[in-house]
């Protein structure tokens, strides 16, 4: 803490220093790359997703929002969305818990530090931005640093009096409704805000009228209000909740039964679903001392609870008791179906037969869990930002704080299910507890000083993140209490205890060099680190990250390209429940030593030259390259790996192409996405990859009048129906041929 106080010390007595001088300069929002402009400064890999960008396409899925950013990649799962797996240069895609994630620059995964698995992810269609951060520059944001840092801008407090509203409806039972209003003056302002979704999903369960779809409604209000007539000083809150419904499974299919209907859902899964329940309070003060100092902070807390119940297991045998169970994974099962092998006993037919609800099942054969998990995140942070000059040089420092607390606790139930006459009977109502009753607690204080130093035309970035953390993982015995009676928690029955304090200085250093005013030379190195949250005795992921590359940008055409390499000395896997592997929950595995190298292109032009009519091209490529650099000891995670084995999830080649006409009150937009087939374990053999995929998008808007928009959209055009995963449990697909129409109402 003595750190802590010497930091708080100066940063107090450089703003008293700079309260004098005088200042108009407006106030940013919690941005961390700012403007597309300013990304084009930046001095290593950084995108902005604009207002005007999300509107050309409507999506509600993100990941069809980060095709079109380079170096990004995505593990596809339910079609939707819901609960991403993004992975940013080669960085682990599980619930996209190797990417610091932030919305309105606070943290936003349920538990970043202790459990960072995105369950909670924002509502995409209500964003009116996103940014992304890579390269040294990502050591600001933490605490996640080798792929980079994502921020969900949320809708901002308009200046003056204005809203919108829309309402769309599609395929698949598909609903939506936004809108949002918004005033101001010159000392208050306040926005409100209300999205609902709903669809019936695009997949068929067997025998059942049951929906595969989701229910998320997602609210907000902010309120602002300006401290002084000067404007200078700022404060705002936050408020909001997002619930969600989900007949989301882990269960995917076999390779046979997806090439003859990839949409349907084997009748073991009918009672999977997932209801989440997300809150957030975030105090957030901006303010300016004189012309060159600034300061934000924020104190945020975010509270989030999900029950997932779902297909986890099948026990051939039959076993009665919920306390007693011994089961095998559903990937297992339908692995040996896949490769025509026996399994416990019983013939890939009669595997098959019990996925199709011909045959019966031993009493209590079928185990349903329910994940059950509560989470809390909260902390302060707080950046001062100042301008100075030493001599010919130009200096933009800043220095940041963040003191930041979560928790993840977990109090899950197995019940078990017979399977009669092709439904599922209920055999025993599992021991609240009995199928995971354990917490995981972080505490964290980060400091981080990033200086933007200009000399002419060369600009270098030196900067350093100090991360101290504090884990602990706490188990209790599984099978205590009764049904009615939270697990017994008391010392009697603690099962094991691990924590572990990890300390970590994470330097980095990006340069640009302008070669003209429009072309820029880029470079930077940087450590990149993740922090071993659900295992405290494990070591952390470690790595050295690099990048070069060049930059173009004159206002109507911009070209990046921009390689990287990154040399892990431990790459890291966490067993979850959405690994799709034979693992204890929340164990982790060490990849020891791995290299990830690649290339990212991004391409933006107006490809007319007249005043009528505009032609927007865009394009955006990603070719990666990952392998193991040593034989693993630890393969249960990774697979069977040995030196110069395939990472798994990442795709050679990614293209994501665009191209729009915009004329009078029409705009046409169409994108086309290819996607790599990719290896999802590092034997990468049969029944281990996914299949390339071909997307294509189009949408239609046509302005009635200033205020009134008609839109059409159709997304997987061509309906491409190869297998897009194999995580957690068998083959997964895209979201199918999928129409939509809608207006919107602007005021």
């Amino acid at each position: 803490m003595k750190l802590l106080s010497l930091f708080a010390l100066g940063l107090a007595s450089t703003l008293s220093v700079n309260a004098a001088a005088d200042s108009a300069v407006p106030l940013e929002p919690m941005t961390i790359v700012g403007t597309p402009e300013q990304a084009q400064l930046a001095t290593g890999g950084a995108t902005v997703i604009t207002e005007e960008e999300l509107d050309k396409f409507e999506y509600t899925d993100i990941q069809r929002i980060l095709r079109q950013v380079p170096g990004v990649s995505l593990q596809v799962e339910d079609g939707y969305g819901l609960r991403p797996n993004i992975s940013i240069r080669g960085t682990a895609s599980d619930r996209s818990s190797r990417v610091t994630l932030l919305e309105d620059g606070v943290l936003i995964a349920p538990a970043p530090y202790a459990a960072p698995a995105a369950y909670f992810f924002p509502t995409s269609a209500r964003l009116q931005g996103v940014e992304v951060l890579k390269g040294p520059a990502a050591i600001l944001e933490g605490p996640y640093t080798t792929g980079g840092a994502i921020n969900f801008l949320s809708t901002r407090i308009p200046e003056g009096s204005q809203g919108q509203a829309q309402v769309e409806a599609g395929s698949h039972g598909h609903l939506r409704g936004h809108a949002w209003y918004g005033n101001s003056n010159d000392r208050y302002g306040f926005v409100a805000e209300g999205h609902e979704w709903r669809t019936d999903g695009f997949q068929d369960i067997d025998r059942s009228s049951r929906d595969t779809g989701l229910n998320k409604s997602d609210y907000m209000v902010r309120l602002r209000t300006d401290l002084g007539a000067s404007g200078d000083h700022r404060l705002e809150l936050k408020l909001r909740q997002a619930e969600e419904t989900s007949d989301q499974t882990y269960f995917g299919l076999t390779d046979a039964d997806f090439r003859a209907d990839r949409n349907r859902r084997y009748g073991l899964s009918e009672l999977d679903q997932i209801n989440t329940d997300h809150e957030q309070v975030v105090l957030s003060y901006r303010g300016r001392f004189g012309s060159n100092v600034s300061l934000r902070a924020s104190a945020y807390n975010n509270d989030f609870a999900r029950a997932w119940y779902k297909t986890e297991a099948v026990d051939l045998d039959g076993s009665s008791s919920a306390q007693d169970f011994s089961g095998t994974n559903w990937f297992n099962l339908i692995q040996a179906i896949n490769r025509g092998q026996d399994l416990n006993g019983f013939t890939p037919a009669e595997l098959q037969a019990i996925l199709d609800g011909s045959a019966d099942t031993a009493i209590g054969a079928v185990q349903i869990r329910n994940n059950n998990r509560e989470y809390y995140s909260r902390g302060i942070q707080g950046e001062a930002t100042i301008d100075f000059a030493t001599g010919a040089a130009a200096h933009e420092l800043r220095l940041g704080l963040r003191i930041h607390e979560d928790q993840e606790d977990r109090l899950q139930r197995n019940d078990t299910y017979s399977q009669i006459n092709g439904s599922l009977v209920l055999a025993d109502r599992g021991i609240l507890g009995n199928a995971g009753n354990r917490i995981q607690d972080a505490e964290a204080v980060a400091l981080w000083a990033y200086d933007t130093i200009t000399f002419g035309d060369l600009t270098l970035s030196p900067g350093v993140r100090y991360e101290t953390i504090d884990l602990k993982r706490t188990r209790y015995e599984d099978r205590v209490g009764r049904t009615d009676d939270p697990a017994s928690r008391d010392p009697s029955n603690l099962r094991d205890t691990r924590s572990n304090d990890v300390d970590v200085w994470i330097p980095g250093i990006g340069a640009r060099y302008a070669l003209t005013p429009s072309l820029n030379l880029i470079a930077g190195v940087s450590r990149g680190f993740s922090a071993p949250s659900s295992d405290p005795s494990a070591d952390p992921e470690r790595s050295t990250n690099y990048e070069a590359g060049l930059r173009f940008g004159n206002g109507r055409t911009f070209v990046e390209a921009m390689g990287f390499w990154n040399e892990y000395s431990n790459l890291v896997g966490v067993c979850t429940a959405s690994s799709g592997v034979n693992c204890e929950v929340g164990d982790l595995f060490s990849g020891d030593a791995a290299r990830v190298r690649g290339l990212e292109l991004a391409f933006r032009h107006d490809l007319s030259s007249s005043a009528r009519f505009g032609l927007p091209l865009t394009l955006a490529y990603t070719y990666s390259d990952g392998e193991f650099r040593s034989d693993l000891a630890d393969s249960n995670f990774f697979g069977d790996a040995e030196r110069g084995d395939p990472i798994p999830y990442l795709p050679e080649h990614e293209i994501y192409v665009s191209l729009g006409l915009e004329m009078n009150r029409w705009a046409i937009n169409a994108s086309v996405n290819y996607v790599d087939s990719t290896c999802t374990k590092a034997s990468c053999g049969m029944f281990e990859q996914t299949d390339s995929a071909t997307l294509v998008d189009l949408s239609t808007h046509y302005d009635l009048t200033e205020s009134i928009q008609f839109y059409a959209l159709a997304q997987n055009l061509l309906d491409e129906d190869g297998i897009a995963g194999r995580q957690p449990r068998g083959a997964r697909p895209n979201l199918d041929q999928t129409f939509i129409g809608g207006v919107k109402v602007r005021f």
